[in-house]
């Protein structure tokens, strides 16, 4: 019962920045939209799995984010010239890894979409 208290706790953080960070709401919609796409074209089993590996690690950074955002404005009044130079830190990791994700997306999605347009 221990994994269930623990799922609880997961699911309430999951909530937390899902209600409170725009970003990780704009980033659940791409990724259930790259999901859904996943399965409309008929992408191989590796490509389906990098999709949810690239999507799973987009939002686990955003979590990360989140959470070290908060961590940072609670030390804040004691380190306030790093706080900003963290957060952004934070911020161009999850940046990096959308810019990535996109990349990727673009891909393994286009050649269905070229295909598409070309018929």
């Amino acid at each position: 019962m221990r994994w269930l208290k623990s799922a609880r706790h997961a699911i309430r953080g999951f909530s937390e920045v899902f209600k409170t960070e725009r970003n990780f709401r704009l980033e659940v919609l791409a990724g259930l939209l790259a999901g859904i796409l996943s399965f409309v074209f008929p992408l191989s089993a590796a490509e389906k799995a990098f999709i949810i590996l690239v999507i799973a690690s987009v939002l686990m950074l955003e979590l990360l984010n989140s959470a070290m955002e908060r961590i940072v404005d609670t030390l804040k009044p004691r380190i306030d010239v790093l706080a900003g130079t963290v957060k952004d830190i934070l911020a161009a990791a999850v940046f990096l890894m959308s810019v990535v994700s996109v990349i990727i997306g673009v891909v393994i999605f286009y050649p269905y979409f070229r295909e598409l347009i070309i018929k």
